[in-house]
């Protein structure tokens, strides 16, 4: 079985989704039915993950077409249950460039979101922020819930937390004193620290979040090992062939 499907083609670059992403979309639909007893909020529940989805592929094509403007393809993107991946042919030389394309696409959903602000004031609605937010009628206001992720995304992904856009945002600042290979290591070692801090939020009880939060702990496991990784990948290629 192959573990991923094409979903389309824009500018020359292939989106596909890992087969991971229609369980989750499942597990969604099927989640929201068993806790709501109701099949049209659990149709809406899908609707507004699908939705959100669709904003994460606009978030990964801002990393795209920014790279191409620096002369790098993007060989595919692929979505998965957690977020969505740009694989560009190569990493940018200059540590300007890295930071454009990093943060181009926290860009989009904030641009997402100033969109979706003007619609809910166009449409007359009332303006609320949350994650999920609820109407007057009891139903799910789908444009305010929307603009409200958009906006989580922007700030979620500005974390400084390597290898997210805010963790390379890090690294081309540090790049633009430091050499490539500091940089990394330093970005890396944030990156694990915050990943630590989630953890810990995750776990115990805390103002924020009473009990326990087994997304943020995974999203903190996954940061973690991606920091790892990535770094290593990275000093390994700066060091001379022999």
């Amino acid at each position: 079985m192959k573990s991923r499907f094409k979903l389309g083609q824009f500018a020359g670059i292939g989106v596909y989704a890992h087969w991971s992403l229609v369980v989750a979309f499942a597990g969604v639909f099927l989640w929201m039915l068993w806790q709501s007893r109701s099949v049209t909020m659990a149709i809406d529940a899908l609707v507004l993950t699908i939705a959100l989805f669709s904003c994460v592929v606009l978030h990964e094509f801002g990393h795209a077409l920014t790279a191409r403007r620096f002369g790098i393809p993007t060989l595919h993107i692929t979505m998965y249950p957690i977020g969505g991946i740009a694989l560009l042919a190569r990493m940018p030389h200059a540590p300007r460039q890295e930071l454009l394309i990093a943060i181009a696409g926290p860009a989009v959903n904030l641009a997402i979101a100033a969109l979706l602000f003007v619609l809910v004031l166009l449409r007359g609605h009332t303006l609320a922020f949350g994650l999920i937010v609820i109407d007057a009628a009891g139903e799910v206001a789908m444009l305010s819930t929307l603009m409200s992720l958009n906006m989580l995304l922007f700030a979620f992904n500005l974390v400084p937390a390597f290898p997210m856009d805010g963790g390379r945002v890090l690294r081309a600042a540090l790049a633009t004193r430091w050499s490539y290979a500091n940089a990394t290591r330093v970005a890396s070692y944030v990156g694990q620290a915050i990943a630590v801090l989630f953890a810990v939020a995750a776990v115990f009880p805390n103002p924020v979040m009473p009990g326990f939060n087994p997304v943020l702990l995974f999203v903190a496991l996954f940061i973690f090992s991606a920091a790892r990784e990535e770094a290593a990948f990275v000093l390994r290629a700066q060091q001379p062939s022999v």
